[in-house]
């Protein structure tokens, strides 16, 4: 007994030293965030620079697409050491800059906009050793609309976005009354969804790639969707319509119209850029201006693919996630999270700059967008994409299922975590 009394005390008096595990640093004011009942806000990283898209692995390193070069690279790359959601330790790698960022196995994927290039990571080892293999090659250079964000299915294949360097496919362009080219040349090589081997290495962006899908004007949210073994990609719709067609359009249906567009793409799909625009108030496909349209024709639209779901104009659509962890309510289970990353060319006051839930109930839309995180502009209203404060780009889920967010204007990284209260 006597035995058993001293094994006890020993026991308790090893627990009694046992370091306690860090709690996790909620802000106190969610960083100035607004987010609904039951979640916290955690400042993972300020200032990593120019953030683009972003990534979390199993074991909870961030690795971060830049816009511009940050500490002598293109990625960043963040650690947590001691459990409290905060990155103390950052590092910085790779020649490129760019948008799209995914891992698949052993293996970091970077999009450049022109390369689709890969990393081995090396177990326990924040920054990748070697140097990257080429994917794909041979994009374009061109001058707008040229980031390479792109996702992967389940068997094997990799899809990338080729955005259009145009508005409408005009004449001149964005000139008003400037007809639109008919057929617009644009889309032999750009304005649509590439399919590509995700493990083949030096493909030819044209030569080796199938055009998978048409007449997306720009996708730099993109993502498979697992409930329907689709694509899901939202669309940065045409600008324009009162500046170049006035005679036909208001400046309020400029600012409204049209929406961004939310697509399920099957092989062979023509979503109608620049010949259709979405008008997400009657739910249809109409003519563009540059084609005849008037703000009610429908013409050749009827042939065009209609969304899943029409969003705000021109709120920027910049990343997409199907939630598929376990951590937040059934609420959010199934559906998707999208960064809008603001507006640029509403008046007088700009819009977006928020990230949006939209439930689902497998590939169906299951009810109306709602805010899931926002505040991100700060106090004042926003009369131009230079006032905001912070601008959401990027979106990951950690293996936990907090939702990680992206900031390009300083590249601040926030975690949102569910503390277990109802929403």
């Amino acid at each position: 007994m006597k035995k058993l009394y001293l094994l006890l005390l020993m026991v308790l008096a090893a627990c009694a030293t046992e370091p306690e595990s860090p709690q996790l640093a909620c802000e106190a004011d969610h960083d100035g965030l607004t987010v609904p009942d039951g979640f916290c806000v955690i400042v993972v990283a300020d200032s990593v620079g120019r953030a683009r898209h972003l990534v979390v692995s199993d074991n909870g390193d961030v690795y971060v697409a830049l816009r511009h070069h940050r500490g002598g690279g293109g990625i960043a790359a963040l650690r947590d050491t001691n459990g409290d959601g905060r990155a103390d330790s950052i590092a910085y790698f790779g020649e490129l800059t760019g948008t799209g960022i995914e891992l698949r196995g052993d293996w970091l994927y970077f999009g450049s906009d022109t390369l689709i290039i890969r990393y081995a990571l090396v177990e326990d080892a924040l920054v990748p050793a070697g140097p990257p293999e080429v994917i794909v090659g041979g994009f374009h250079d061109q001058p707008s609309h040229a980031s390479k964000p792109f996702a992967f299915d389940a068997a094997g294949s990799m899809y990338v976005n080729i955005g259009a360097p145009a508005n409408a496919c005009q004449d001149q362009r964005r000139a008003p009354g400037s007809p639109g080219q008919d057929p617009c040349p644009l889309l032999d090589e750009y304005a649509g969804i590439w399919r590509y081997a995700a493990d083949t290495l030096n493909q030819d962006a044209y030569a080796h790639g199938t055009r998978y899908a048409s007449g997306i004007r720009n996708a730099v949210a993109l993502t498979w969707h697992p409930a329907s073994d689709q694509l899901f990609v939202v669309q940065h719709g045409r600008d324009d319509l009162h500046r170049l067609w006035p005679d036909r359009f208001t400046e309020e249906q400029n600012n409204q119209l049209p929406a961004e567009e939310l697509f399920a793409v099957s092989a062979s799909d023509d979503f109608g850029w620049p010949y259709c625009y979405w008008d997400h108030f009657n739910n249809q496909k109409l003519l563009s201006p540059e084609y005849g349209g008037d703000g009610s024709l429908v013409g050749r639209c009827a042939s065009a693919k209609a969304p899943v779901y029409g969003f705000e104009a021109h709120w920027a659509p910049n990343d997409i996630l199907v939630y598929s962890g376990t951590q937040l309510s059934g609420h959010y289970q199934g559906g998707v999270f999208v960064a809008f990353h603001g507006s640029w060319n509403r008046s007088p006051v700009q819009a977006g700059f928020e990230v949006t839930f939209l439930p689902m109930e497998g590939a169906a839309v299951a009810g109306e967008a709602e805010p899931f995180v926002s505040g991100f502009v700060g106090g004042d209203p926003v009369r131009s994409p230079g006032g905001a404060r912070a601008r959401p780009t990027g979106l990951a889920m950690g293996a936990d299922g907090s939702l990680y967010i992206s900031d390009s204007v300083k590249g601040r990284i926030w975690r949102v975590v569910y503390t277990g209260a109802a929403p």
